[in-house]
């Protein structure tokens, strides 16, 4: 029998692995959750398929989204960067990328962990839109508007609501599996 999926991950096997796989199972380290947070910001106006073919260069060009790392890029590793054909050359998202790594670990001293924090938000459990279609799944919520706010209060970069939204379904903040998607439990 063929499993029934969210529609949006039908493209091919890559994104079939990752939704079966990763898309909205709860993350609680704070490694992968940066890495997320990575991923998500470049992807803004882009295609998230754009992104996840290039997750593993992303990956080695930022050192497998080491934050610690990243806060403390020099100007040389910025232009190494703006020169990898591999990735997203965007120089804004670039620099973002390195003041995301420094504010991160501004809320890790803060709070214990980001992990912490940003899962506060949703009192520390996933919330559960139940979504018969895909129509039904927004791209922004309230709870989204107020993370971004707070996050860019904080000095973040490309965090806008729509980001933040797909960063909370991609951590499993928000379960948007459609109701008869095999892995909605």
């Amino acid at each position: 029998m063929e499993k029934i999926r969210c529609g949006w991950c039908e493209k091919d096997d890559l994104y079939r692995k990752y939704h079966d796989e990763e898309w909205g199972r709860p993350v609680y380290d704070d490694e992968t959750l940066f890495e997320f947070l990575v991923l998500e910001s470049f992807q803004a106006g882009l295609s998230w398929y754009t992104i996840l073919s290039k997750r593993e260069n992303f990956r080695e060009a930022f050192d497998h989204f080491d934050y610690q790392k990243i806060a403390a890029y020099s100007d040389q590793k910025i232009a190494e960067l703006m020169d990898n054909a591999g990735i997203i050359r965007n120089k804004l998202k670039i620099l973002a990328t390195v003041t995301n790594a420094q504010k991160f670990m501004e809320v890790q001293k803060e709070f214990g962990s980001f992990s912490k924090y940003i899962w506060d938000f949703v009192d520390g459990k996933p919330l559960d839109n139940r979504p018969g279609t895909l129509k039904e799944i927004p791209a922004t919520t309230e709870i989204s508007d107020i993370i971004s706010k707070d996050l860019k209060k904080r000095g973040f970069k490309f965090v806008g609501s729509t980001v933040i939204y797909a960063h909370m379904q991609a951590t499993g903040m928000i379960n948007d599996h459609i109701e008869s998607c095999f892995t909605r439990k």
